[in-house]
Formats: C-alpha cells, sequence, structure tokens
C-alpha cells in the first residue's frame, strides 16, 4: 500500500425466583407514570455473567426516597462539548495522508469544507471526491481502491484520538459554565458518548477535558453503562439472564428491530430535503443511549432535554418523546433541525443557557 500511495495523478414473563441477597439489592419498583419509560425488571444473578450496577430510578415506593429531579439534562459529545469537525477532523485526515506517503494530498479549511458540503460529510465519499480530482495513486489497481480507503480512514481515526486527547482540540466556549450552572441548580447531568461519528474513545477524551471535579458529579454513558441499563439489558438482550422467559426477551428485540426501521425511514427522508448531515449512526444505538441516559439521571424521557449536535440525536428524542435541543457547531451551520425545541450557535448570553431551559425559553 505505501508504494502505491507514493505517488498521487407485552407479553407475560416465567415468575422469577425467590430474591437472593443479591436480587434483594435491586429495587423492585417499576415507575409507571409514562408508557415510554425505559423497560425495567428485576435481573437475577447468573454465573460467568457480569453483574453492572443498576441505574437510578426515577420513582421509589419507600417514603424516605428523595424526590425525583424536575429535569434532567442529557449533552452530546461531538459537536457539543467540541467542535471535533472543525478543529479535529480535517487536521487528523492531513496526518493519515502524510503517514501513508500522500505528499500530495493536504485539505486547506476551504477544500475539507466543499468535500464536507458535495458528500454531505459521508468521508468516503469524500475521499472519492478528492482523489478524483487529483488522481489516483498511480499503481493503485481500481479493485483496491477501497481497501485504499479503508486504511486512510483507520490512519485518520487514529490521529483524531491521538488528536482529541491533546490541548489542540478545545472545549467549545462557555461549556464549562453551563455544566457548572446545571450542577449548581440540581439538574443532574448525563454526558453520552455512546454514540459518535468518531467513536467512544473519542468522546471519552473530549470529556476529560471537563476536569475531575465535574466529571465527578455528572454520569459518563457510554457502552457498558447502555448495556447496563434495564433498557439495555431487557430490549437490547444484554445482560438478560435465562430464568427471564425467553419469548419476552425475543418479542423485545423485535420491537426494537421496528423501532429502528422507522428511525431509519424518517432519516431518509428528511435528508432527501435539507440536512447535511448523514445518518451514520445506528438509531438503535441513539435511542438505547438516550434511554440509559434518562434512567442514569433519574428522570423519565418526557423530562429530560437532550442538548444534541446531531441529526440521529434529533430524531431519536422525537421518536420517544424526549424534548431537545440543538448547539450548531461547524459542521452543522446549514443543516434544519425542525422538531428541536430551538436551534442554538453556542452556550451562555443570547445563545442556551441553563435559566433558559429551567424557565423553558427557547429563544
Amino acid at each position: 500500500m505505501a508504494a502505491a500511495a507514493a505517488q498521487c495523478v407485552p407479553l407475560r414473563a416465567s415468575p422469577l425466583a425467590p430474591a437472593s441477597p443479591d436480587t434483594a439489592k435491586v429495587p423492585a419498583s417499576i415507575p409507571t407514570s409514562s408508557a415510554s419509560a425505559p423497560l425495567r425488571a428485576a435481573v437475577a444473578p447468573s454465573s460467568g455473567r457480569r453483574q453492572l450496577a443498576p441505574p437510578l430510578r426515577c420513582s421509589s415506593s419507600s417514603s424516605e426516597s428523595p424526590a425525583p429531579p424536575s429535569l434532567g439534562l442529557l449533552v452530546e459529545v461531538e459537536g457539543v462539548l467540541a467542535d471535533v469537525y472543525r478543529f479535529g477532523n480535517r487536521q487528523a485526515f492531513n496526518v493519515a495522508f502524510q503517514s501513508l506517503g500522500l505528499d500530495c494530498a493536504n485539505w486547506t479549511e476551504p477544500i475539507y469544507t466543499d468535500l464536507v458540503r458535495k458528500a454531505r460529510g459521508d468521508e468516503e465519499r469524500m475521499l472519492v471526491l478528492f482523489f478524483d480530482r487529483i488522481g489516483w495513486p498511480t499503481s493503485l489497481p481500481t479493485s483496491e481502491k477501497g481497501s485504499f480507503m479503508k486504511s486512510v480512514l483507520r490512519e485518520k481515526l487514529k490521529a483524531l484520538e491521538e488528536f482529541s486527547a491533546s490541548d489542540r482540540l478545545p472545549l467549545r466556549p462557555g461549556v464549562e459554565k453551563f455544566i457548572d450552572d446545571a450542577l449548581s441548580e440540581g439538574v443532574p447531568v448525563a454526558i453520552l458518548a455512546a454514540y459518535g461519528r468518531n467513536g467512544e474513545n473519542v468522546s471519552r477524551s473530549m470529556v476529560k477535558k471537563l476536569g475531575p471535579e465535574r466529571t465527578s458529579k455528572i454520569k459518563i454513558v457510554g457502552k457498558d453503562e447502555v448495556e447496563g441499563s434495564f433498557y439495555g439489558q431487557l430490549v437490547l438482550g444484554k445482560g438478560v439472564t435465562s430464568s427471564l422467559d425467553e419469548q419476552l426477551i425475543k418479542e423485545a428485540q423485535k420491537a426494537a428491530s421496528t423501532k429502528k426501521q422507522r428511525i431509519a425511514e424518517e432519516v431518509a427522508s428528511i435528508l432527501k430535503l435539507s440536512v447535511d448531515i448523514p445518518a451514520s449512526e445506528s438509531s438503535e444505538k441513539v435511542i438505547a443511549a438516550l434511554r440509559a441516559g434518562s434512567e442514569y439521571v433519574g428522570c423519565d424521557v418526557q423530562n429530560c432535554i437532550l442538548v444534541a449536535g446531531s441529526q440521529s440525536g434529533v430524531l431519536a428524542a422525537e421518536h420517544i418523546g424526549m424534548p431537545c435541543v440543538v448547539v450548531r457547531c461547524s459542521f452543522t451551520a446549514r443543516a434544519e433541525f425542525p422538531s428541536a425545541k430551538a436551534v442554538m450557535d453556542g452556550f451562555g448570553g443570547a445563545d442556551l443557557t441553563v435559566s433558559k431551559l429551567l424557565s423553558k425559553k427557547w429563544s
């Protein structure tokens, strides 16, 4: 490859067994105030399977339990905590080109912006457009173009992961104060690292920039946390033990598959209109992260607000009835989000503040 790249021209569940000392630790109450609340069940332990701590609940039958918060805040990472697309993606592509010996390839900001617009953010399509313009590596057979692009994208992701862990990719102005204000108002905050165009490693690197004092007070929802939620255990079949009715599991999984198909159709429909963003994340994955996030902050989905930077997040929030506010970044500057409660350009001042969320003043 190096030589080639050197030149460029509801069903009933079975009765559960009596509670053991382990299962007795899992609260049995299940909130019923909303039909769209996450599915929950007490899951009996099983040998050989990791047991994850259950997330917070919205309600409890115990009169001594504190009242649930009136609002929970879920925050996406890419585009919201940091403008990864403006300060990371382009530079990571250039590092990838250099590592593969493609000295003729260098994406300036105008070139990158033009490619994003024409390819609607599809990175493979961006590479095709670029090399069709300047010429593919001379010794690269046409049949190997696919593997060549995968090599570029692999090197690009590696570079972006290193870049996101450095000081060269900053947090967005005002986002730290926004989170501080939410915590000072008693609003629980969950950062959604489970989905994103560039993977969980990049998202977690960006969350670390908030500092240990803040991260100790918020919940970071990654893949493990989603699988450990009640929604993840039942609907996604993660961590479900054989003691549960298998038919319940199958029906729940079919329901998730149907939901995924509906979301995919909605994404396709909207993309035909005006949005410049592809549906790159799995809809099922996004929905699962939102529902897990609502569990961890202790609120039903209707009492949470998603601060989104992606169209997939907006569509998933709309599907489950979660209010959503969009904070635009360089990648979504021209996108339209008709189902969002508000679309803003940043944090603080005339843009997004916690006081606006609490008073539901979106403009």
